[in-house]
């Protein structure tokens, strides 16, 4: 009797973990193979690799120099300055001023 009544106690957690068995089970059985997978979206993969390739090539031969930053526009702080609404209004244009 104290068997019955610990399994009746737990019967909710045993049915989530029969639930949660099923479903792996189930994945494991309907998903498709790794090699498919790979198989299929190796131009990917091997895209993706080239580019992150040229990226850190790139990243390591580019020199910057900090010296002249002063004298270089910043269009992206400018960009970011007009989305966090600190822009300064635009002078009014005859084309477009409205009555």
């Amino acid at each position: 009797m104290e068997i019955q009544q610990q399994v009746l106690k737990f019967r909710y957690h045993i049915g989530v973990a029969l639930l949660v068995l099923g479903a792996i089970f189930a994945a494991l059985q309907l998903a498709p193979r790794f090699l498919n997978v790979l198989a299929y979206f190796w131009p990917l993969f091997l895209s993706t690799a080239l580019f992150l390739a040229l990226v850190l090539f790139f990243a390591k031969t580019q020199t910057f120099s900090h010296s002249d930053d002063s004298s270089l526009p910043k269009p992206a702080e400018e960009l970011l300055d007009f989305v966090a609404g600190h822009h300064h209004d635009p002078p009014l244009d005859a084309r477009h001023k409205s009555d």
